[in-house]
């Protein structure tokens, strides 16, 4: 059996001392396996030890706890004349399904049927809302109202359970000896009221109790669904929590989100800036490309027109110089002639 902590509420000794959970049965009716729990034995009836029940009681309420938090569904078994009423009062209150009528066999191990029985009342309901109950004769009415009757005594009070309990809390062992079987077979986690009477060695939490009294009932009764509610309220402010968790990250993302398309857009505005200045400057380039081209086409023509000159006297030279060269020529000649 796994460790569970503990409630913060503890159960009061004197409590369950005044409400009677201490009264056993008689010594010649004991179960040998319930020894472990008796304190004592007074004019031939046992006295449960009341320590053991606040330990034990601590524990299966803690477990309930875990259970109702998780979302669960834990089914109250208790037929007997005394517990009905006080079962079905504080049981409704914290929205769980209860049996208080005659325990059906399979409705564990057959689910199914179950399911089926608890589907027929709901048509028979549907009838009379979509107006085919109007439709029917006077003895077919008669015989579906005392069918519905018959399926709302039975399955009434567990007809929005739609799946198999994730545990079962039974009254008196003994009377429910078939709902514990079938719980036991099914590895469904069983929370008991035993009796010295009974054997708890089937039930994964036994509660030493009285489980004939009704103060004995009620008040173990009332821990235990008090141990539902403060389940439920957690897992009530754990959804929220999550809740407000998820809208703080989706308000945190649409915000990062905000930053960065403002970003974006500062980004755009500045591309789009530099182009703007890129543009003008281009156009100045463009405007004086051509006044360019055309200053240096007239240097061009310039440096043509002072080159000319240069050129003819450049060309004029080498005929000066043949002209002397042939003057100088005719001057030997003449000199050779001479001598």
């Amino acid at each position: 059996m796994k460790k569970i902590k503990t409630m913060s509420k503890k159960a009061d000794f004197k409590e369950l001392l005044d409400a009677g959970v201490h009264f056993g049965h008689l010594k010649r009716k004991w179960n040998p396996a319930m020894a472990p729990y008796i304190f004592d034995e007074q004019k031939g009836i046992h006295v449960i030890d009341l320590n053991k029940t606040i330990a034990h009681l601590e524990q299966a309420c803690a477990a309930v706890k875990q259970i109702a938090k998780s979302g669960k569904k834990i089914l109250f078994v208790a037929t007997k004349k005394q517990a009905k009423q006080i079962l079905a009062d504080r049981v409704k209150a914290v929205n769980m399904p209860y049996v208080t009528e005659r325990w059906t066999g399979g409705m564990l191990t057959n689910f199914a049927t179950t399911r089926k029985s608890i589907r027929k009342m709901a048509s028979i309901d549907k009838m009379a809302t979509d107006g085919t109950w109007e439709t029917l004769s006077k003895r077919e009415r008669l015989f579906k109202t005392r069918q519905r009757e018959k399926l709302e005594k039975n399955f009434g009070s567990i007809a929005e359970m739609t799946r198999i309990p994730a545990a079962i809390f039974i009254v008196d062992v003994l009377k429910e000896n078939i709902a514990l079987k079938e719980s036991v077979r099914l590895n469904i986690p069983t929370f008991a009221m035993v009796d010295t009477n009974s054997d708890p060695r089937d039930v994964d939490f036994p509660i030493p109790s009285n489980d004939d009294a009704t103060k004995s009932i009620a008040i173990i009764l009332d821990h235990v669904t008090e141990a539902i509610r403060e389940g439920l309220a957690e897992r009530k402010t754990a959804k929220e929590q999550q809740e407000a968790d998820k809208k703080e990250q989706e308000a945190k993302k649409a915000e990062a989100k905000s930053k960065a398309d403002e970003k974006k857009a500062e980004d755009k505005k500045e591309a789009e800036g530099k182009v703007e200045d890129k543009k003008p400057a281009e156009k100045e380039t463009k405007k004086a490309a051509p006044k360019k081209a055309a200053a240096k086409k007239e240097e061009k023509k310039e440096a043509k027109t002072e080159d000319a000159p240069k050129k003819k006297a450049a060309a004029k030279k080498p005929a000066a110089k043949k002209k002397t060269t042939a003057k100088k020529a005719e001057k030997v000649e003449v000199k050779d002639e001479e001598e």
